[in-house]
């Protein structure tokens, strides 16, 4: 049932118009920025203090010709505010302000543009940080030079030891390439990686296991489109679907010895004289 789905790739990078990877300091701290601004002025970022590692997601707004980062708790209550006057994804210098929006604190940002993603003229490897981390451990995604992303860097909070690189094959996906969850359900923290879009909702990722013996991860056999992990029924769920939603798929697995192992799987077909989806055989 998997189509590939080009067009809705190209739509979403077509609107990109900053992936952007800068270096510099809040005040006397030392930071690295990430954006991903579309051209009606939305967009996302992620930041983090160069000694501790621990990526923070920020919600992007162009206001004017001023570029306004927002910060949240975890209760979804502003925290700070960065703001740039006059931004120009072209400039390769970007300085600001960081606002406390709790005690009214301002600090001096100050950064270089370290390299724009969609610049293939770039020849050499470059990285981008990811919005999720574990206690100890952070990411970056290793980008090719036609913007496709070659591999992943795990590596130790505060003191940016390289743990694994891994190798891979996949889309580049704005910021948000990668998960983290535990996905065979032994109580590690795993993580997966955007693969590729298919046709409808449909997408697929690659799953990346823990091994307590060796401390390092391995890629799972876990295949399937759009899979969501439920650690309460310790149950993998499948949905895929096509033909514009009148045709839906869904599979549900269980996990043993790393492996999904079929439980069963329903198939379903709309149909226009009752307005509503029945079962039909699957193949």
């Amino acid at each position: 049932m998997k189509q590939k789905f080009t067009i809705l790739f190209l739509l979403v990078t077509a609107f990109v118009s900053a992936q952007i990877t800068y270096k510099g300091f809040i005040d006397k701290y030392p930071i690295e920025l990430v954006t991903d601004i579309y051209s009606d002025g939305q967009g996302s970022a992620i930041y983090a203090y160069s000694n501790y590692d621990t990526p923070i997601v920020l919600n992007a707004k162009l206001v004017g010709t001023a570029l306004v980062f927002t910060e949240k708790d975890k209760n979804d209550k502003e925290t700070a505010k960065l703001t740039f006057e006059n931004y120009d994804a072209k400039n390769n210098q970007l300085n600001g302000i960081w606002k406390d929006l709790n005690s009214g604190k301002e600090l001096k940002i100050s950064l270089e543009k370290e390299f724009d993603v969609n610049d293939n003229s770039e020849s050499k490897e470059r990285e981008i940080l990811q919005p999720v981390s574990f206690k100890d451990k952070y990411f970056k995604l290793v980008i090719s030079k036609d913007s496709n992303v070659s591999g992943i860097k795990i590596l130790e909070k505060k003191t940016d030891k390289l743990i694994q690189k891994i190798d891979i094959q996949c889309q580049l996906w704005g910021l948000y390439n990668i998960n983290v969850g535990d996905y065979n359900f032994d109580g590690f923290e795993e993580f997966s990686v955007f693969e590729s879009s298919y046709a409808g909702p449909n997408t697929s990722r690659i799953y990346f296991l823990y091994n307590p013996k060796t401390g390092k991860y391995f890629e799972s056999s876990f295949t399937g489109t759009s899979l969501e992990f439920d650690s309460k029924t310790k149950r993998i769920y499948e949905h895929n679907q096509c033909c514009a939603g009148r045709s839906v798929e869904r599979t549900e697995y269980k996990v043993v010895n790393n492996k999904m192992v079929l439980i069963k799987k329903t198939c379903m077909e709309y149909d226009d004289k009752t307005k509503d989806y029945k079962n039909i055989k699957c193949d």
